[in-house]
């Protein structure tokens, strides 16, 4: 990105478009001390960095655990997610203000980031916002105490005029608006078109909304529904199209899974934790005449696993018998099969092997169905996934989408003739979902193949509203035979 300074004119930005905070009622900074939430944000910033975690499983084994009050920890949450989601954008504007930006230690940028990111996105005190930064820094590298308060105070003079720029003409401003890469909010420009891609980058900054599936084989609606109104929770069925995915379930308020009658729902194999999007596509595989034979590649962790068959058990009255999994990872088949048997779902065989190369697995073997969970840039679970815009790269959209293309050619001869092979992602860029689709039926593997449609659609992409499922995308296409 060429170098942008940075002046005090104001922006034209939207005060209402700018994500804002309200410091939880019992958290107090106080002079010369950092707040409880704010260390405890800083100490899973620090884990993420080194470990190059996930921001959420870090979360869950430290920030959710923690002694906190539940306003602190919700406060927490907020810092790391929003500082990992904005971190690129943060840096930007700390390196510009800093005299030697490449000299400052991670674990002082870390704490610089957590301010910077209150000032900047959320609308914080400046008082509070600085003296905490300080303190944060202190807690660190005392010695670097003052930068920290010179620095912190040169934003808060500029910060009138974040994104420095205006979004509607500018697109480095526009990307710096809702944090993005400006090559990244580029591409969405031109795969979404400007509103659709502003809107998808706005929502991406968002709380992702809690979903959960019903277990059929375990489990009915009701007993799901009854447990929550038994509760006082609420729970909601999700619809799509005006039509509702079977099983599937928003749940109103998250801390709700910390429940006694709902956590025994979750470990006795009742209930899964699952995107709306990934249960619709579940529940769109199977078509209306039941497979002899499925064969599921990218079975990773089994959540897809069980809400098939929970699908399968819901649609055909039983389980698909001759089931098989296939994932590259010894680790996620031990997962797998530890969890299929938690949740009482039936797999013939769970193969550890590479996709791309089944003519070393499979023989003679075809199968009615093949269900492709394709590794992709995930950008449309950006809610649950904030890292993931700072840490793909243009390179990374291609390799997926050649990937992607190879999985396909290579399940084809192993169709059955009249059979379905669905594909799907869990991204919105063109390259990786129509454009493979494309691709596919033009080469030589896919020339007895056809689209076919899926949950009554030719395809299923979803996109992000307010409060929505994630972005996800699935076709299938049918042998010709």
């Amino acid at each position: 990105m060429p170098e942008q300074k940075f002046d005090r004119k104001r922006s034209d930005r939207p005060r209402e478009d700018r994500p804002r905070g309200d410091r939880p009622q019992n958290e107090r900074p106080r002079r010369g001390k950092a707040s409880p939430a704010r260390l405890e944000a800083l100490a899973a910033l620090r884990e993420i960095r080194e470990k190059d975690a996930y921001a959420q499983e870090v979360l869950e084994r430290t920030v959710d655990v923690s002694t906190m009050s539940s306003e602190d920890r919700a406060f927490a949450t907020k810092i790391v997610l929003g500082v990992v989601s904005s971190s690129g954008t943060l840096d930007e504007v700390l390196n510009q203000l800093l005299d030697k930006p490449d000299q400052v230690s991670p674990d002082v940028r870390d704490a610089l980031r957590i301010s910077a990111y209150e000032l900047l996105f959320l609308d914080k005190s400046p008082h509070a916002a600085v003296d905490q930064g300080v303190e944060l820094v202190r807690s660190v590298t005392p010695a670097a105490a003052g930068m920290a308060n010179a620095v912190l105070r040169k934003i808060v003079r500029i910060r009138s005029g974040f994104p420095f720029g205006d979004p509607r003409a500018d697109l480095n401003a526009l990307a710096r608006l809702y944090a993005f890469p400006v090559w990244l909010a580029k591409l969405l420009i031109a795969d979404l078109g400007l509103p659709e891609a502003m809107e998808f980058m706005r929502l991406s900054n968002e709380q992702a909304p809690l979903f959960v599936g019903v277990n059929t084989i375990r489990c009915s609606d009701t007993v799901l529904q009854n447990t929550f109104h038994r509760l006082d929770e609420t729970v909601d069925q999700v619809f799509y199209d005006e039509k509702p995915i079977p099983g599937c379930f928003r749940v109103a308020d998250t801390r709700a899974l910390l429940l006694r009658g709902v956590k025994r729902m979750l470990t006795s194999g009742r209930i899964v934790v699952s995107d709306a999007a990934s249960q619709l596509v579940a529940s769109s595989v199977f078509g209306e005449t039941e497979p002899a034979s499925f064969l599921e590649i990218g079975a990773g962790r089994a959540t897809k696993t069980i809400l098939l068959q929970s699908d399968a058990m819901r649609r055909f009255g039983h389980q698909i018998e001759n089931y098989t999994t296939l994932d590259n990872r010894h680790f996620k088949t031990k997962l797998l099969r530890q969890r299929i048997a938690e949740y009482d779902v039936v797999v013939k065989e769970t193969l550890t092997a590479d996709a791309l190369k089944l003519d070393d697995v499979f023989q003679d073997e075809r199968f009615d169905t093949i269900f492709i969970d394709a590794p992709c840039s995930g950008l449309g679970t950006l809610r649950r996934h904030p890292e993931i815009r700072w840490k793909i790269t243009p390179q990374d959209i291609k390799m997926y989408a050649q990937t992607q293309l190879d999985l396909l050619k290579s399940a084809a001869p192993f169709v059955s003739d009249g059979g379905s092979l669905v594909y799907a992602t869990c991204t919105v860029t063109h390259a990786e979902n129509n454009g493979v689709v494309r691709a596919f039926l033009e080469s030589d593997a896919g020339a007895d193949f056809a689209l076919a449609p899926i949950n009554g659609s030719s395809c299923i992409a979803t996109r992000l509203t307010q409060g929505s499922m994630d972005a996800h995308f699935a076709a299938r296409f049918v042998k010709r035979g």
